[in-house]
């Protein structure tokens, strides 16, 4: 059986393509090509009125990083709004999550898994 071996790319429209891919490698260290760390990668499809996202948009990308504190320290000091909810979404099993949004209203979701 012929398998899927990992994602190859994320692809998405901008109004500003070359000032949102600046900051996406500004802020979260992400060049326009990059070989990223092995890990876990979760592809799942929510439902179409799921409320863990903003309903005006059709996905919300998830980054694994490998320290939430400094890299959401960081953000705030660039003056980037984060969400945090401690008791809701942080999970010892699964680890713990922040949300960002990019400058065009594309919501991020942090992930730093658990040791």
């Amino acid at each position: 059986m012929v398998k899927v071996t990992g994602i190859g790319g994320v692809f998405f429209r901008a109004q500003d393509a070359v000032a949102l891919a600046q900051w996406y490698q500004d802020h979260l260290g992400i060049p326009g090509f990059w070989n990223q760390e092995a890990g876990p990668t979760v592809f799942v499809p929510f439902k179409a009125d799921t409320d863990y996202f903003p309903s005006d948009r059709q996905w919300m990308i998830n980054l694994r990083v490998d320290d939430l504190d400094d890299l959401l320290a960081g953000l705030r000091v660039a003056g980037i709004a984060v969400e945090t909810r401690p008791d809701e979404w942080d999970m010892p099993e699964t680890g713990r999550f922040a949300r960002i949004h990019d400058p065009e209203g594309n919501p991020i979701e942090l992930w730093q898994p658990p040791k």
